[in-house]
């Protein structure tokens, strides 16, 4: 009877050797899902709780120190309650790190360039108020040439911080209670994974999926301003710039593999979407932007999302916890829940098909 099955085992052990050495991604998809399927925990500890918030500008020195906050300032300490919360948290960096110097990008009047230098001590509030994965995908991040882009990672770094986005550093892994996080970030500017490229975007999806538990996938695109609130599911020009179809894009790496799609760039609240069981935000606005931004009315608040995923990615259930600035800026909690009713207003205007519902709390599921 051994040598009857001799040939056999033989067989299946070269079978199982040329699909380890050909297909590895597939194989190690399949026994991830496995593992989900048969050794899960308890719902409780097979929740992932992630919060992301949009874009963050604590104070630039450039073109003059009066524009930082007053010494010893602590702007994210309003909400470091909600944003320590999470297993994991996000934000956009619009703006590099650097104390000075650097290659200023050219204005024809200083006075009014819009150029962001954040000293570096900025980052140890950032760390401390539990942010994981920065974004530095955007049109800011240019600002002061390869200096600025370099000492920004190299800083980041230093601290702990993850971060991706840049052709540099297209994308960025961690792991966290047993739990692997894969991250990458898209923008239609210079020096970043572009938006528009689709088949680049989807390639680095596939490849964070292959290996991590859950792809968070982040884009700065969309034209900008308080008029532009809506998701035209078109390509978006601004001030002649291709500013990318972020709903489309969205969809793509989606069926990539992503797991979670955070947009920003509008400086405005957008909608939120589900597609494939999976979550989608648009614009999550200026959530801690000190001066040199426009914090009137609707461009001062943003949303705060608590969101509750399963351990593959699948949305379970959210939270919007809606904040506002004032003044100079810096974000607090918005009683009036602005970018709450915002948001329910946007999801029936430009996804009237979207089924979701959002009680009165914040708290929202999709049917």
């Amino acid at each position: 009877m051994k040598k009857r099955l001799a040939p056999f085992i033989l067989l299946l052990t070269v079978a199982t050797f040329i699909i380890l050495l050909f297909y590895p991604e597939q194989v190690y998809s399949k026994a991830r899902a496995i593992e989900k399927t048969y050794f899960s925990e308890s719902p409780k500890d097979s929740t992932i709780k992630l919060v992301a918030v949009g874009d963050i500008m604590m104070g630039t020195n450039f073109p003059s120190s009066s524009h930082l906050p007053p010494q010893g300032s602590k702007l994210l300490q309003p909400l470091e309650q909600q944003l320590r919360s999470a297993d994991i948290t996000f934000g956009n960096l619009e703006g590099t790190v650097l104390n000075a110097g650097g290659e200023v990008k050219k204005c024809s009047n200083p006075s009014k360039c819009y150029a962001f230098r954040q000293p570096e001590y900025f980052v140890d509030q950032l760390k401390d108020a539990g942010f994981d994965f920065l974004s530095l995908a955007n049109n800011h991040m240019g600002d002061f040439g390869n200096t600025g882009r370099t000492n920004t990672q190299q800083v980041l770094k230093k601290k702990g911080l993850h971060y991706a986005g840049l052709e540099s550093c297209p994308w960025d892994t961690m792991t966290k209670n047993g739990i692997k996080y894969g991250f990458t970030a898209f923008a239609p500017n210079s020096g970043c994974l572009r938006i528009n490229d689709y088949s680049k975007a989807q390639e680095i999806v596939r490849k964070l999926n292959a290996m991590c538990d859950i792809v968070i996938v982040s884009f700065h695109g969309g034209a900008e301003g308080s008029s532009k609130t809506h998701i035209t599911k078109k390509t978006e020009i601004f001030l002649g710039e291709n500013r990318g179809n972020v709903y489309e894009f969205a969809r793509k790496v989606i069926d990539a593999g992503a797991d979670v799609v955070l947009g920003h760039g509008p400086h405005v609240t957008r909608a939120i979407d589900y597609y494939k069981g999976r979550f989608i935000t648009y614009s999550m606005g200026n959530f801690c932007t000190y001066s040199r931004f426009n914090l009137r009315g609707i461009s001062g608040m943003a949303p705060l999302f608590e969101l509750n995923l399963a351990k593959d990615g699948q949305f379970i259930s959210g939270k919007i916890v809606s904040t506002k600035q004032l003044g100079e800026g810096g974000p607090v909690p918005d009683p009036e829940m602005g970018a709450l009713k915002q948001i329910r207003t946007l999801c029936k205007q430009d996804l009237p098909e979207l089924k979701v519902q959002i009680d009165d709390s914040g708290v929202f599921r999709f049917n």
